[in-house]
């Protein structure tokens, strides 16, 4: 097949999935055409049958506002039509999906299908904005085929845009034998120098994420047990945790990494991950922790008990509950055997039911299945 994507290609779980999905497409030989404002961040090299297609942006006085909806859609259809795509594969749906209808009503392509993958906030929050609403619910009913990467966010997208169509449930993947345990990793006698526990997090630190919770959690876990905390990643509430830091004085224990790209290698260092976030409609950052053999404490909402089993691959708490969130890291961190058992759990979860091995054959079915219609 000959395959569109479009996705945002900066940092963030829908670009990272949609960029992994269309290396491994092309692998298994499709044609696989990235079309998007910027080079995705993960193709850094060059990939046979994979190509880059810049949306071109007009620049004209009278335009106060940039119209990147109706750029996409004129990239849409000039590499639609000229590659010959089959379908247009639409992550996040605002205003991907939008373009892609505009684009298969200028082609009257009766050949090409449109398929929108719901990966969280397009669906619960960008997406009922009252500017935006009308227009997410005609975009998904006129999608071919609408894909969501939990069973939480397709019930909820069908109830709350009270949709007659039907929506797939196609989990988050990742490659499992990238994300996995190190025996010997170099950063973890630089993190923790007196063989210290090490927790870590990772996020946007947009305050959904409730990065302080994991701060506060850590300093109460650090009263017990000697250990670092290791956050990763970059956002609007970086200055707030820091100062959390310098308020709980724990400073020395605590590491601000900023965005990277050896997060393996810093996975693969740590003990424990933590996910207190308020809204997720999967986790994929506690998906790569669990490959990584990283038990997970994390959050019971959206998603994410669909990848963390409580007492069994990590625990769940509430949102917001401190105290039962140290008193399980000290838990798994004073019971060397349940913390081997949560561990081993954790890895075999993530190569059972989320390797990339076996999600990314579902999404090739889903498009054969439409084509075929």
């Amino acid at each position: 097949m000959n395959i569109g994507i479009t996705c945002y290609p900066t940092y963030g779980g829908s670009g990272v999935v949609a960029t992994e999905l269309g290396l491994a497409l092309a692998e298994r030989g499709h044609e696989v055409h990235f079309v998007t404002y910027d080079r995705p961040f993960r193709l850094e090299h060059f990939h046979e049958r994979v190509y880059f297609h810049a949306v071109e942006m007009a620049k004209y006085p009278l335009f106060e506002f940039d119209m990147y909806t109706l750029a996409l859609t004129s990239k849409l259809v000039e590499v639609t039509q000229y590659e010959k795509l089959d379908i247009l594969h639409m992550h996040y749906a605002i205003p991907h999906a939008v373009s892609a209808y505009l684009a298969r009503q200028i082609l009257g392509a009766e050949n090409i299908r449109t398929v929108t993958t719901l990966h969280g906030t397009d669906s619960t929050l960008v997406g009922l904005e009252p500017s935006f609403l009308p227009l997410m619910r005609f975009a998904l009913a006129n999608s071919d085929g609408i894909t969501a990467v939990s069973r939480f966010l397709r019930e909820k997208t069908i109830s709350t845009y009270q949709l007659d169509c039907d929506i797939a449930m196609i989990p988050n993947f990742i490659d499992t034998e990238v994300y996995a345990p190190r025996e010997s990793c170099k950063y973890r006698e630089m993190f923790a120098p007196n063989d210290e526990k090490i927790i870590a997090h990772t996020s946007n630190f947009r305050p959904v994420k409730r990065v302080p919770d994991v701060i506060r959690t850590f300093s109460k876990v650090l009263e017990s047990v000697p250990a670092k905390l290791l956050l990763i990643g970059d956002g609007p509430d970086r200055s707030e945790c820091e100062n959390l830091c310098r308020e709980l004085s724990i400073c020395e224990h605590v590491r601000f990494l900023g965005k990277q790209d050896a997060l393996v290698d810093i996975l693969a260092a740590s003990d424990l991950f933590m996910l207190p976030s308020q809204s997720e409609s999967f986790g994929l950052s506690a998906l790569e922790a669990m490959a990584c053999g990283l038990p997970v404490i994390s959050t019971s909402i959206g998603g994410i008990p669909e990848v963390n089993q409580h007492a069994e691959t990590g625990y769940i708490a509430e949102i917001g509950d401190i105290d039962r969130m140290a008193r399980y890291a000290v838990e798994l961190f004073t019971n060397e055997a349940k913390y081997t058992a949560f561990s081993e759990a954790a890895r075999r979860r993530a190569v059972d039911m989320f390797d990339i091995k076996k999600i990314v054959p579902l999404y090739e079915s889903f498009y054969e299945r439409l084509l075929s219609t």
